[in-house]
């Protein structure tokens, strides 16, 4: 039979976790490249507008995966199979691990638009994104605390969708890549 975890511990834990999580996205630079500059080796910088043009869109297609990955795994996924329902076997821990992919979706997707500027058609196509992307988020903070509902998940789902639409119509065709736990705690 599992032992049942203290609140106290597990208020700890999500405060700990929310602080590194701040704290590793607060370090981090805008292109999701912050391992690379703290081994200390340099990236290629392109130097035409066609090589800029490309990584542009390649760290767009990234970063968007990652987003689109960690939303279906941590908060969709779940949300369906009602694991947020009250009472449900192992809620505690899918709300921590969905406001936790929350954070991480919205610093992606926040990183996925500044990525699109460096590409002129894949910028015009989500330009009308950044207030969706803007508006979730509050959405994770919901999360974790399990307040968050339908209308919080399908707000989720229906931008994930709305970015990978406009990266496909610009040539950009995003794919859901699911980060790993390590990866959304920072």
């Amino acid at each position: 039979m599992p032992r049942s975890v203290p609140l106290r511990r597990l208020v700890v834990a999500l405060m700990l976790s929310c602080a590194l999580l701040a704290g590793a996205t607060a370090c981090g630079d805008d292109d999701g490249g912050g391992t690379q500059a703290a081994s200390g080796s340099a990236s290629p910088s392109p130097t035409t507008s066609a090589q800029k043009q490309k990584y542009a869109k390649a760290r767009f297609v990234a970063n968007a995966g990652l987003a689109a990955g960690a939303a279906y795994q941590w908060i969709v996924k779940p949300y369906r199979a009602g694991k947020f329902k009250k009472g449900a076997d192992g809620r505690r821990l899918a709300m921590v691990k969905a406001g936790l992919a929350g954070a991480f979706a919205y610093n992606r997707l926040d990183a996925a638009v500044k990525n699109a500027k460096g590409d002129p058609l894949l910028s015009k196509a989500v330009a009308p994104l950044t207030a969706g992307i803007a508006s979730l988020k509050g959405v994770a903070t919901k999360m974790s605390k399990g307040e968050a509902g339908a209308g919080d998940v399908g707000a989720f789902e229906s931008v994930i969708n709305s970015v990978k639409d406009a990266g496909k119509s610009a040539g950009a065709e995003v794919k859901n890549k699911v980060p790993s736990t390590s990866q959304l705690g920072g």
